[in-house]
C-alpha cells in the first residue's frame, strides 16, 4: 500500500507523518488489496472563528473502489486525522456490508477476500441500517448531447440551477461531467477507461 501526503498551508512535520502512517497501517486488515491512500492535509483560516484543520482521506483499491471521507477539526490535525479515519472505517464497514449481502450465503465463495478480512471493531450493521442503505435507481434520464466548451457548459449549469452537468467537451472530443465545487468553483470530471 503506497501512502501519499499532501498538504497546503500546513507543515507536515515528521510527527504528523508518522502518527498518520501508523493509523492508516491497520486499515489494509479490514479492506483487502488497498492500492493507494491519499491524505490531504490543509489549514482554513476564518475571520469570526479559529482557524480549521482540514483531513481529507482517499482509499483506492485493486478493484478500483474509491473511498473517501473529510474532516474539518477545530482542534489540530491529530484530531482530523482520528475523525476521517473514524469515518473511512464506517464506509469499510458498510462497503463490506453491502458485498456480504449481494453475495448471500456464497459470500466466502464470491468474495474470499473480503471474507477473510477482519470485521472492523465496533460498526456491525444492524438490519435496520442494511435496509435504508439498499439503493435504487428511481428516475432515469436519456440527455441529448451537444458539443461544447468548458465555458458553455458552465453558462448552461448555472442557467439550469444544477450542481452538475454532463457535456461533449468540443477542446478535448470526449464526454466530460462539469460540477459546482462546496467552495463555489467548479471541477470537471474527465473520465478515462483503464
Amino acid at each position: 500500500m503506497q501512502i501519499n501526503i499532501y498538504s497546503k498551508n500546513v507543515e507536515v512535520t515528521d510527527k504528523l507523518r508518522s502518527y498518520a502512517e501508523r493509523k492508516f497501517d491497520r486499515l489494509d486488515r479490514y479492506l483487502p488489496y488497498i492500492t493507494d491512500l491519499s491524505l490531504e492535509l490543509a489549514q482554513e483560516r476564518h475571520r469570526q472563528g479559529g482557524d480549521r484543520a482540514v483531513a481529507q482521506l482517499t482509499i483506492r483499491d485493486k478493484r478500483g473502489t474509491i473511498l473517501r471521507a473529510e474532516d474539518k477539526a477545530q482542534g489540530d490535525h491529530f484530531v482530523a486525522i482520528d475523525n476521517v479515519i473514524d469515518k473511512i472505517y464506517r464506509q469499510i464497514s458498510r462497503y463490506k456490508g453491502k458485498r456480504r449481502r449481494r453475495a448471500g450465503e456464497k459470500f466466502a465463495t464470491l468474495e474470499p477476500e473480503f471474507a477473510a478480512a477482519e470485521e472492523v471493531p465496533g460498526l456491525a450493521e444492524t438490519a435496520e441500517e442494511e435496509q435504508m442503505q439498499e439503493a435504487v435507481v428511481a428516475r432515469r434520464k436519456h440527455i441529448e448531447i451537444i458539443p461544447m466548451t468548458e465555458q458553455e457548459a458552465i453558462d448552461q449549469l448555472e442557467l439550469l440551477g444544477h450542481d452538475f452537468f454532463v457535456f461533449y467537451n468540443a477542446e478535448l472530443g470526449r464526454l466530460n461531467v462539469l460540477y459546482r465545487r462546496k467552495s463555489g468553483d467548479f471541477g470537471i470530471l474527465d473520465p478515462e477507461v483503464s
